[in-house]
């Protein structure tokens, strides 16, 4: 089991190591957006299933998107209602995107901002990270630091201290798509969006 301080996850997400952190919803496993192959690699991850890119702010993601300014304006009113939180917005991409993020699909990109204290301490001293939830493709997501330490033993793991501050739901996050000029619901999870779907 790989647990280690704050400083010690925090060096090593730097350093380009996978790490994991507990979030509002379920745990992520979590590395620098362009090592993104290796959450693909570790998960046995399809590349026609793309990664999330989580950030401690919204403003740290809007760099990543591209839309017109009508477009960045409704983007950014619902990111002001229900971020932070468990909903992930799937906006078209700008080329700041690694591509290893979402190889079959460059074009987009899920962007999220957690409401979970340790998952923003973290990602506020890592910039972005591509994430997704912990766990072997096509199973059901590990909801304890222990489940994820005996599946990914090399996975760096928060110590129990900074596990014990908050637990997430158990349920992973809403994703939506912006299709044109609306929201498409990809997958109904923890919050359910008012705003503009269709």
């Amino acid at each position: 089991m790989t647990q280690v301080t704050l400083e010690a996850l925090i060096a090593g997400a730097n350093a380009g190591c996978l790490i994991s952190f507990p979030t509002d919803t379920v745990p992520a496993l979590a590395v620098r957006p362009n090592r993104a192959d290796l959450i693909f690699a570790a998960k046995r991850r399809s590349q026609s299933k793309p990664l999330i890119l989580m950030a401690a702010t919204p403003a740290e993601l809007w760099s990543f998107t591209f839309g017109s300014a009508d477009e960045q304006l409704i983007w950014q009113q619902v990111a002001q209602a229900y971020w932070p939180g468990a909903l992930t917005l799937v906006l078209p991409a700008s080329e700041l995107v690694p591509s290893a993020m979402n190889p079959s699909d460059p074009k987009t990109i899920g962007l999220r901002v957690p409401s979970h204290t340790v998952a923003r301490s973290i990602l506020s001293r890592t910039g972005p990270l591509a994430t997704t939830s912990a766990n072997l493709s096509g199973q059901q997501p590990l909801l304890t630091m222990a489940e994820i330490a005996a599946q990914f033993p090399d996975v760096l793991i928060p110590s129990r201290e900074l596990v014990a501050v908050e637990s997430g739901i158990g349920i992973p996050s809403t994703v939506v798509k912006w299709v044109g000029c609306r929201w498409e619901v990809l997958r109904q999870g923890a919050v359910k969006l008012e705003y503009g779907v269709e």
